[in-house]
């Protein structure tokens, strides 16, 4: 199988199902014989279809002199990943990715068809997606959806709520493919011990992050064997700043809700030293399986992982600390997961707010008094934060927030001193995905 049809039959099971693209990509290249740089460009004509369909259908239904939304699906994505390598793609020869986008569609959908495809793609180039170039939209914000791929109600929804400005750079930051970060695990080693120069002579470019033991890299797979000797975690810095508000001291017991796939909870079992009790909670007992497996990897016994319902879950004892990172519509991590932006809506956002109040309900009773709750998401809809915490106020006057900054260092502490708040937009910070964090003191029965 060639480079180009394994990220089209990824392509392809991604339409008729509800899996991630990353899993898909995972299961199709361990199947293949494609050597490393084939994988890469895989992976890329995977997550750059993916990311810039709007912008690539902007422009191949305006060369299609038949109805292109009427397009065979395969079609569709063959022409795509062919647009893609001609208008962004500029290390790959302009008469290979037509050349190949051209025998895909010969074997897939006739002679015929090979033409049309040959046709249209022979007419792309990077100039196609300049402003003069796009189809004419309605209004800014179309305008402005089709050249960023990003659906139009959700640039309205970041216009309303961050200005101009902040909505372009998030715009732009979605399209980018997005660094690696790693979690240091401190338990087995330090940041200053395994970043130290000459440590490791072969290492390729990292960048440090504050938080220290965080740091950000292009190359995933020189950290593979770290991973495996527990050295390691794979883990954005944004996902880690909920832990360090949180801030359990060691021999607190801390219940995780949602736990998986786990960083949250092994992050909690290192800033606690491995000392007091960790209740993961998770719906799924395979997801639990592998956040025991690498807690184990990291040296971390504390970890009770229990397959069970968050709604509904109760503990032997009321914990001291209790983390919701909720289930969320990921409007924080759209670079990351490249297929996501297209399923957001905001049918979905409302049912999601639904199901996160009902998780803070539950977690609300389960705590102890004078303990701490952090709710958490990897969103950035004020409805899934900013507007849950103030509904979930006005339900619990025996809750409030809590100005503390945990355990963050500057500039994060600082974002938390008025409420206790802390949103983090997609590249505010660079490699940072977006995401909120709230600590909330329960301060009677």
């Amino acid at each position: 199988m060639t480079t180009r049809e394994l990220a089209l039959k990824v392509l392809q099971i991604l339409e008729q199902g509800e899996k991630k693209s990353g899993t898909v990509l995972h299961e199709l290249l361990e199947r293949s014989t494609l050597g490393r740089n084939d994988r890469a460009l895989a992976t890329e004509l995977v997550n750059g279809v993916l990311r810039r369909r709007l912008t690539l259908d902007a422009v191949i239904g305006r060369l299609c002199h038949h109805r292109y939304e009427k397009t065979a699906t395969v079609l569709k994505n063959i022409l795509r990943i062919g647009a893609y390598q001609l208008i962004f793609l500029d290390r790959i020869p302009g008469w290979a990715a037509v050349s190949e986008a051209v025998s895909l569609a010969r074997r897939y959908k006739g002679e015929r068809m090979a033409k049309l495809v040959n046709a249209v793609l022979r007419n792309i180039s990077p100039e196609s997606v300049l402003p003069q170039n796009l189809p004419e939209q309605t209004g800014e914000t179309g305008g402005l959806a089709v050249a960023s791929s990003h659906p139009e109600w959700l640039v309205e929804h970041w216009l309303k709520h961050y200005g101009k400005e902040k909505t372009a750079s998030m715009l732009a930051y979605d399209n980018r493919t997005p660094l690696t970060g790693f979690r240091i695990n401190t338990l087995k080693t330090t940041p200053e011990h395994f970043l130290a120069p000459g440590a490791s002579p072969d290492r390729p470019a990292v960048i440090p992050c504050n938080p220290g033991m965080f740091f950000l890299t292009a190359e995933f797979g020189f950290f593979e064997t770290a991973i495996k000797h527990g050295l390691l975690t794979v883990q954005n810095p944004t996902q880690g700043l909920a832990c360090l508000l949180c801030s359990p001291p060691p021999e607190s017991t801390v219940l995780d809700l949602c736990a998986a796939p786990g960083g949250k909870s092994t992050f909690l079992g290192e800033l606690m030293q491995n000392r007091g009790e960790i209740i993961a909670i998770d719906r799924y007992a395979q997801k639990l399986e592998k956040l025991t497996s690498h807690a184990g990897e990291l040296g971390i016994t504390i970890i009770a992982a229990v397959a069970a319902d968050a709604r509904s879950f109760l503990p032997e004892k009321k914990p001291g600390f209790i983390l919701l990172d909720a289930p969320c519509t990921g409007s924080g991590v759209l670079a990351r997961r490249a297929e996501l932006r297209w399923k957001i809506s905001p049918e979905l956002i409302a049912e999601l707010a639904l199901l996160q109040a009902e998780l803070l309900d539950h977690a609300a009773s389960l705590l102890e008094t004078e303990g701490v709750l952090v709710y958490s998401t990897c969103s950035i809809e004020p409805e899934e934060n900013e507007q849950q915490i103030e509904a979930f106020l006005a339900r619990h006057p025996e809750f409030s927030r809590d100005c503390s900054s945990g355990m963050l260092p500057e500039p994060f502490a600082s974002k938390t001193a008025l409420d206790g708040s802390m949103l983090t937009l997609p590249g505010e910070y660079p490699g940072f995905d977006g995401g909120f964090a709230q600590r909330l003191k329960k301060n009677a029965p």
